[in-house]
């Protein structure tokens, strides 16, 4: 039998109206501000009145590092939820919105998978309720006005050749990483060189997910530093008189989305930073708004968990004062002995050996979370592949290491697949305490900050900073930045800076390359090794493959 693709399995879904959704969980109608039948939005005053609410249990789903295997971090937060629902517990999911880059790139969709998936899937991938499409607008909106600025005469005394803000565009599109604006005649602007960021790594987007409420936000918004004047002094978006305007795009961005389940459960999904290139996270917005209906909010970080749940850990947690109280660990047999040195093609076939290689990946995540005091459940995403010998290798490997161990096969069978998981995530809860605190204090330098992450979290031997890095991190500290957390801008692939670097790299150092300060997010931002901030389309990009039918049926979409 034909096993079904994500979408077919989301477009024979029976959806309650989002009404229903919101009903089973305490939500009027006259909260919600309805995208059609199936999504809506969370009104500002049932956000205040949420988040004033008594406070509930807060999970972290995170993963190793991704490989071409597939992990399914997201599919394993919605299958959780689901079961813990199942098994009676009033849960919410806080998830991010999938960005177009990936869903025509190389990645695909971003809402699950199998039977444990968050529709309607199709719009929850694409447009969905317009945030990036508004936080884009905003952003270019930024760009638009500090061009003009200068071509009206350059009151600030803008110097051209220290323009950092960029322009964004959610897509993957390698030939804007670097281009030349204003050419042709006098009328058409001030020739310079410019760049775009995708979406998801612009400040923005950051600082819509970071921000508690609108005055919050335009606070946020008139901190954004945009260039430098010729005394080296900093330009910001309150000189150019941007704030309001910006605002004024985004006043429905900033409010949560509700959708649901297959299962029906509540999912709020807002927001969407990639973690290689931005902080990772859901929107603080979402979380606390899920934290204050739900028993259980079940939430998940970006990539690996050197990458998401650092962020998350470090920077959300700290800005918003969030404390998890469990962090689920997925991995799969597959990626494992992918990380022992075992080819895709060869992963169906038992291999002990190739899986003691790898699992030390797995090792050095568990330690990572265990270093910020907050338990660990580590749980295999089922594959028909595994065997009995490799899952009771992993199993005992985790219970050795102080973590409960879960089969999940959320993929195959829903929620029903994830209750083994969901009552281990509930054991530990009950009888492990949470005793987090983030890796690094406020008032430890720049460099400090990085040399922390690098060394404890990626196991790096030390960090080596450019000659253009550390005169910017210094310059960054003169201008009274230096209390802030630090963003890495790394490859999701490994550990080190080095994607070829599978398992745990021994012996290496990271490079830190470039760093400049979001003031309106509220962190420094460390890029290392070769990432971009816009990344290129593969070979044969996922577009070739979506189409949609004459009754606007779409195919293809993962």
């Amino acid at each position: 039998m034909a096993v079904k693709s994500d979408i077919e399995i989301a477009q024979e879904a029976k959806m309650l109206h989002i009404r229903d959704v919101a009903g089973s969980i305490g939500i009027q109608e006259d909260d919600l501000e309805f995208y059609g039948k199936y999504k809506a939005k969370l009104t500002e005053e049932y956000l205040k009145k949420a988040e004033s609410n008594k406070k509930g249990k807060l999970i972290l789903v995170t993963a190793i590092n991704p490989t071409p295997a597939g992990e399914g971090k997201t599919t394993t937060s919605v299958g959780l939820g689901d079961a813990l629902n199942r098994l009676g517990y009033k849960t919410v999911i806080a998830l991010r919105e999938p960005s177009l880059g990936p869903c025509f790139g190389i990645k695909g969709g971003a809402a699950g998978g199998g039977y444990a998936q968050v529709v309607p899937m199709e719009d929850l991938n694409l447009h969905f309720t317009g945030d990036f499409h508004a936080i884009t607008s905003a952003n270019n909106l930024l760009a638009a006005l500090l061009d003009n600025h200068i071509q009206q005469g350059n009151e600030l005394q803008i110097d051209t050749r220290q323009i950092i803000w960029k322009r964004a565009e959610d897509m993957n599109d390698r030939a804007l990483r670097n281009i030349v604006v204003g050419l042709g005649a006098k009328a058409d602007g001030v020739p310079r060189e410019d760049h775009f960021v995708i979406t998801v790594a612009s400040e923005i987007m950051a600082i819509l997910c970071l921000a508690s409420d609108m005055d919050d936000l335009k606070k946020r918004l008139s901190k954004i530093i945009v260039a430098y004047n010729y005394k080296g002094e900093p330009v910001t978006a309150g000189d150019l008189q941007a704030v309001g305007a910006m605002a004024a795009l985004l006043k429905d961005a900033i409010k949560p989305n509700l959708v649901q389940t297959l299962e029906h459960t509540p999912v709020i999904v807002h927001g969407g930073p990639f973690a290689n290139i931005a902080h990772g996270c859901n929107s603080v917005r979402a979380t606390k708004t899920a934290l204050g209906i739900a028993d259980y909010t079940v939430t998940e970080a970006g990539f690996g968990a050197d990458l998401g749940a650092e962020k998350f850990l470090d920077i959300k947690c700290r800005i918003a004062g969030l404390k998890p109280d469990a962090v689920v660990l997925v991995a799969t047999i597959r990626a494992l002995k992918y990380n022992g040195g075992v080819p895709k093609t060869e992963l169906s076939n038992e291999n002990l050996e190739a899986l003691k290689k790898g699992i030390v990946n797995l090792e050095k995540h568990i330690e990572n979370i265990q270093q910020y005091g907050v338990p660990v459940v580590v749980t295999l995403n089922a594959f028909i592949t595994d065997t009995e010998a490799e899952k009771d290798f992993v199993k005992k490997f985790c219970e050795e290491r102080g973590c409960k161990f879960a089969l999940s096969e959320v993929w195959e069978k829903g929620g029903a697949g994830g209750e083994d998981l969901a009552k281990a995530v509930i054991d530990t809860i009950e009888n492990k305490p949470s005793n987090y605190a983030p890796i690094y204090p406020d008032n430890l330098s720049l460099k400090e900050k990085i040399e922390t992450v690098a060394t404890k979290i990626y196991g790096a031997d030390g960090v080596i900073f450019t000659g253009p890095a550390s005169k910017q991190l210094s310059k960054i500290e003169e201008m009274g930045f230096g209390n802030l957390p630090v963003c890495m801008a790394k490859t999701q692939y490994s550990l080190s800076d080095d994607p070829t670097l599978l398992g745990r790299p021994k012996d290496y150092k990271i490079t830190v390359r470039e760093a400049y300060v979001s003031a309106g997010a509220g962190f420094v931002v460390a890029l290392t090794g070769t990432i971009m901030t816009m990344p290129g389309l593969p070979k044969h990009p996922a577009a070739y493959d979506i189409d949609v039918d004459a009754s606007g049926k779409i195919t293809g979409l993962f």
